[in-house]
């Protein structure tokens, strides 16, 4: 059932705005029984207790802003985030910008935070991930109960999250990690919808992700099947714009008129949430100011930003990843092979393979886990450059302890460093990169991948939550960017990984090229869905390929051996 603060928030967005009484009093009587709602003299049906249905009755949803308002004669600089954040509203949508926890308003957060549950609630949250595991970013808001419901590609490590969005506690819409940047970039443009490669073919396209569920593990709330048109014989997705009434993010340094510098890869949302919102508060590292910034060094421009604070939260590294340090081997040598277990063996033999992908002056996308490790594989007289989708071009091995930033992580969250020539920028330009075909190769892991090359990666439905981060942008472009999947053969179940037909939710349809296994290589036809078997590990029948494999496949006339 719609408790009374969703239905005054989704009320008072419904109204159309009246320009001499943009902050009226609303006068609401809701009778359950009748589920008739009675609003300034006027009436709505409620057609189900369902929240989208509610919102498809009440016209102009989005016409009215919960905004805080913006007075151009006063200074941007507020005194502390919590007067900044003293007159967000119940029922607000919030764009906070962040991937992982790198360029996240934790200082803003926090005062969010203090404010309490009674006194600012029901928040729509519209970010790349919902903070950490351990509570920070968004995840203390969600801790708190003061959010209500999300838009994000991500869940990663935050499990109370996906346990309540399982529990049906709260509502979550999952949006591949480029469509949710290029909503934001088209929002803040004026551009109300766009078609998109990405998700086609795929539960995004029929919207059979829900959104909600009861606590009893049914589909309260269904998802939103997307409109489809044909462009040059390929199916492509209208999405629609995302605005928000108050953003949030974190920068380097701030000037009294709001224009803003950013470090690194904290520039991935930072930029577009910003021009998405009615009203942008930032938290700053420095406030300087005005004319202190070189105009080539602002990267956001002072009309975007309307609230300056100081951020007073530290910055936080998520994952800590680091390289051995030359000078310390003598006490810690490296592991030797006839040292690492049978799964590092698997595992390096997998990325040792994919390497040979990563061919000279490539540009190249490498996913979470294993196939970063290709990385580690490649030869030093071999340039390749490494896209992250988080907003790298050009990234470097994990750091050693003296190099740590907080602001420079790959796509896993992981602390890397940047090579000469490596360049930085938001998420919209990124996935721009990607879609545009610009990429040459992108290797990704897999839950299932078929013999026509369709490809699982993100969801166990009712088990694991996870959501598909950028991978279906990764693979919306296939004909220009090859795909490549590095995978176990088989499942810690035993069941074929390697499938005829795919039977969790697809990542993308008809878009892996090759698929590398700890046994074997397939190359996979796209146009016919064929596989054909053309490489061996070492001491591997085809026999076993044949007894390990859920889907019928070709074997070359002449066998290679994997190297």
């Amino acid at each position: 059932m719609v408790t009374s603060c969703e239905l005054r928030a989704c009320l008072t967005r419904s109204l159309i705005a009246n320009p001499s009484r943009p902050r009226a009093r609303l006068s609401i009587r809701y009778r359950p029984n009748t589920r008739t709602v009675k609003l300034l003299g006027l009436r709505w049906l409620q057609h189900s207790t369902k929240e989208s249905a509610l919102e498809t009755a009440l016209p102009s949803y989005e016409e009215i802003s919960l905004a805080p308002p913006i007075n151009r004669g006063r200074s941007k600089v507020f005194n502390s985030a919590d007067d900044a954040v003293a007159d967000i509203q119940s029922g607000s949508t919030i764009l906070s910008a962040g991937f992982g926890l790198c360029g996240v308003a934790e200082t803003i957060c926090q005062a969010i935070a203090r404010r309490g549950k009674e006194s600012v609630h029901s928040l729509t949250a519209i970010s790349n991930n919902a903070g950490g595991g351990d509570g920070g970013g968004l995840a203390l808001l969600s801790n708190a109960g003061q959010l209500n419901r999300l838009i994000l590609s991500y869940l990663g490590s935050n499990k109370t999250l996906e346990r309540s969005y399982l529990n049906g506690e709260i509502a979550i819409e999952l949006c591949p990690q480029g469509t949710l940047a290029e909503r934001i970039r088209a929002g803040g443009a004026g551009i109300p919808a766009f078609f998109t490669p990405t998700g086609a073919h795929t539960d995004i396209q029929t919207g059979s992700i829900p959104i909600r569920f009861t606590p009893t593990g049914a589909i309260r709330e269904p998802g939103k099947p997307r409109e489809t048109r044909i462009f040059n014989h390929k199916t492509y997705l209208m999405e629609h714009a995302i605005t928000g009434d108050v953003a949030i993010l974190r920068a380097q340094q701030a000037d009294s008129a709001g224009n803003c510098r950013f470090r690194y890869a904290t520039k991935a949302f930072g930029q577009i949430v910003a021009k998405a919102a009615r009203t942008t508060i930032v938290e700053a590292d420095e406030i300087v100011p005005v004319g202190a910034l070189a105009p080539d060094d602002i990267d956001l421009p002072g009309i975007f930003v309307d609230r300056v604070v100081l951020a007073t939260a530290p910055k936080v590294v998520e994952i800590r990843k680091l390289r051995p340090d030359p000078q310390s081997f003598g006490h810690h040598p490296p592991a030797q092979p006839e040292t690492l277990t049978p799964a590092l063996l698997r595992r390096n033999r997998i990325a040792k393979r994919a390497s040979q992908e990563l061919k000279e002056g490539y540009y190249a996308n490498l996913g979470v886990g294993m196939p970063t490790l290709a990385a580690s594989f490649i030869p030093d007289s071999r340039k390749v450059w490494l896209q992250s989708e988080n907003g790298i071009l050009g990234m470097g091995p994990y750091p050693l302890a003296s190099e740590v930033d907080p602001d420079i992580i790959n796509a896993g969250k992981e602390t890397v460093t940047l090579l000469p020539g490596a360049s930085t920028f938001d998420s919209a330009e990124s996935f721009g990169m990607i879609r545009g075909g610009h990429v040459d190769v992108s290797i990704l892991g897999a839950l299932q991948v078929s013999a026509a090359g369709d490809l699982a990666s993100y969801m166990i439905p009712g088990k694991v939550v996870k959501g598909m981060g950028g991978a279906m942008d990764l693979v919306s472009n296939p004909d220009q960017t090859k795909i490549v999947v590095v995978t176990d053969l088989v499942a810690k179940d035993g069941s074929p990984k390697v499938v005829e037909a795919c039977n969790l939710p697809l990542t993308g349809a008809r878009v892996v090229s090759t698929i590398i296994t700890d046994l074997c290589v397939f190359q996979v036809d796209r146009v016919k869905g064929e596989l054909t078997l053309t490489e061996l590990a070492p001491g591997v029948q085809v026999e076993e390929i044949r007894a390990k494999t859920g889907a019928k496949f070709h074997v070359a006339g002449l066998l290679k051996s994997m190297e």
